[in-house]
């Protein structure tokens, strides 16, 4: 891959989107150098609170000047080690100071990471590091009961691009990994954080001036969630991700006195654009979290004085009517929180809103660029700001972010590949600007995502709605959708209005194969804490709130979780396989029967 990680976008989108002022010359870790100077001795990011649980070693607290201290020095030993410019790091760490660290120390030496979630074993390394060509690895030495260092170390005559592992974290984390002195001496690295020495910063600055960072290299690559097909290597550079990220800065309205707490990990768009680089650019303080566990959540939000964080639209629903729970936590500091991957209900964001003064900020987006926020300035009813997105370019519709000036919009026609201009008509969003990929690893073997107008071809259903045009509304993804005698479905539409049952606290709705309608409506949930559903009441509800008819589910199962891949997405896969199967199995019993 090494022809690859340099120079990502053509010469002639860097010169025009220079020229428009949507990219400068900055890089990421510029912008880390230039926040560490101004914010200095301020507090910059706090560890997770339950990090001996995990790790074995104590929590910590660094300030800016701290940080880019430890920054520093990490770069000089990743140099020590024959790492450098050009250089892809694959990562699994949980976020810790030592992985914000790492990514940082990465980009100021030239090299590019590829993080991994923490739930992905030895099937999921060989496939994303051969895949990408690591060059090294670097993880933990052990993460609560496991070692990922051991099972990398095992895999290592099947990764051939990777030289070294190394282990970052505490001194005491090297202890108890399982692995012995001969393997920490050779193959594998400790690194303990520690402050820049003068012979550090002589390191570092040398081998900067010898490689200058240019903000065209490619800096992460990182993983498409894999919910449907083998994961796909996303490219992106400095250019994008900091055009990028004023989205996720501005509809907030992130500053530096805020305090943000991040659940998401850091290793996709929502962890990265949504926490990591807003932080870098206002400089707040960062307080991480791993993994996601409620009482530690609502803990770390009242001793810290968090003034906003993200969460799934399940807890903010779920918690919204736990009233006991509610009295027990203090969410005093919380101004606004974040929330999306999937849709909002209305009477959520309402409620939060009302009876909170919290304002929910409707978020969707992807790896490879889409990015559209319905902020609290933009959408102040509620009701609107859980169903719909600005359509950037909307004539005569101005929006508070700087990027609805730079993103180009279209819904188009599966069928006819006609540009849709009236509302109530389905087509996928097709999206272009600033922010967009720089394709994916071996992205000639995996077909072109873009238009022939270049833009991005985003795989989702929405529909054009408000009373001028102005608003998208998410239908669903289009291989998720529903075809049920010719008429199509929108799961997402129905996981919406099932969740509003009092006894529902999540759902998913999938298609089971029919042989005379070519699909039936399946509806996969997870009941409250004391409740039940049948399917007739699962129905009425329904009914009630008059939908069409051929919408209905006819299956209902009830489940004590949705299957999720390591960032949280439901896997509608493995729903619909189980289904399939179940299905298969009937008609086999069927037969037998006949017979």
């Amino acid at each position: 891959m090494g022809s690859e990680r340099h120079d990502l976008h053509p010469r002639e989108r860097v010169e025009d989107f220079l020229e428009r002022g949507w990219w400068t010359d900055e890089t990421i870790d510029a912008v880390f150098r230039e926040t560490a100077r101004e914010r200095g001795d301020a507090l910059a990011i706090v560890d997770p609170a339950n990090r001996v649980d995990l790790l074995g070693s104590e929590p910590r607290r660094l300030t800016w000047t701290e940080v880019d201290s430890e920054v520093t020095h990490l770069a000089a030993r990743l140099l020590e080690l024959g790492v450098g410019a050009g250089d892809l790091v694959g990562v699994q760490l949980p976020n810790t100071i030592e992985l914000a660290e790492l990514y940082l120390a990465a980009w100021t030496i030239g090299a590019g990471v590829s993080p991994l979630a923490m739930q992905y074993r030895e099937h999921e390394l060989e496939t994303m590091a051969t895949t990408a060509d690591f060059d090294v690895f670097v993880t933990c030495q052990h993460f609560g009961d496991r070692s990922p260092a051991a099972a990398a170390v095992d895999l290592l005559d099947r990764l051939p691009s990777v030289r070294r592992v190394i282990t970052l974290g505490g001194a005491e984390e090297a202890s108890g990994s399982g692995l012995g002195a001969d393997l920490l001496d050779g193959m594998v690295q400790h690194l303990v954080p520690g402050p820049a020495t003068a012979d550090d910063c002589r390191a570092v600055e040398e081998h900067r001036a010898a490689h200058p960072v240019d903000p065209n290299d490619l800096v992460t690559v990182c993983w498409t969630s894999g919910t449907e097909s083998r994961p796909k290597g996303v490219k992106r550079a400095h250019y994008d991700w900091l055009s990028f990220a004023w989205s996720t800065i501005d509809a907030p309205r992130l500053v530096a006195d805020d305090v943000m707490l991040n659940p998401f990990p850091m290793i996709n768009m929502a962890g990265i654009n949504g926490m990591f680089l807003p932080w870098l650019r206002v400089g707040c303080v960062l307080v991480q979290h791993h993994p996601f566990d409620g009482p530690t959540f609502f803990g770390q939000i009242a001793r810290e004085g968090v003034t906003y964080t993200v969460a799934p639209p399940a807890l903010l629903w779920g918690l919204l009517h736990d009233e006991a729970t509610l009295a027990r936590i203090d969410l005093s500091t919380i101004t606004r929180m974040g929330s999306g991957s999937a849709p909002l209900q209305p009477a959520m964001v309402r409620g939060w809103q009302e009876r909170h003064g919290i304002g929910i900020i409707n978020f969707f987006g992807s790896n490879e660029g889409m990015g559209l926020m319905s902020s609290v300035e933009d959408f102040p009813d509620p009701d609107r700001r859980a169903q719909y997105f600005p359509r950037y370019g909307t004539p005569g519709v101005t929006w508070s972010s700087r990027v609805s000036e730079w993103y180009r919009l279209k819904l188009v026609d599966l069928a006819t590949g006609e540009t849709i201009e009236e509302p109530g008509r389905p087509g996928e969003l097709h999206i272009w600007g600033p922010q967009l990929f720089a394709g994916y690893v071996h992205g000639d073997e995996l077909g072109d995502p873009l238009d022939a107008e270049g833009f991005l071809r985003t795989g989702d259903i929405f529909e054009i709605a408000g009373e001028r045009r102005e608003y998208l509304h998410h239908v669903d993804r289009a291989k998720d959708l529903v075809i049920r005698g010719g008429m199509n479905i929108a799961p997402a539409e129905l996981e919406g209005l099932i969740t509003e049952h009092p006894a529902v606290l999540e759902a998913s709705v999938v298609g089971q194969p029919d042989e005379v309608l070519g699909e039936r409506v399946a509806a996969v949930v997870v009941v409250r804490p004391g409740s039940s559903l049948t399917l007739d009441e699962l129905v009425a509800h329904l009914r009630s709130l008059k939908i069409a008819s051929y919408k209905l589910p006819e299956r209902l199962e009830v489940v004590d979780a949705l299957p999720r891949n390591p960032v949280g997405k439901v896997l509608k896969r493995e729903l619909r396989e189980r289904l399939r199967a179940e299905s298969a199995a009937t008609t086999d019993d069927k037969e037998n029967a006949d017979v």
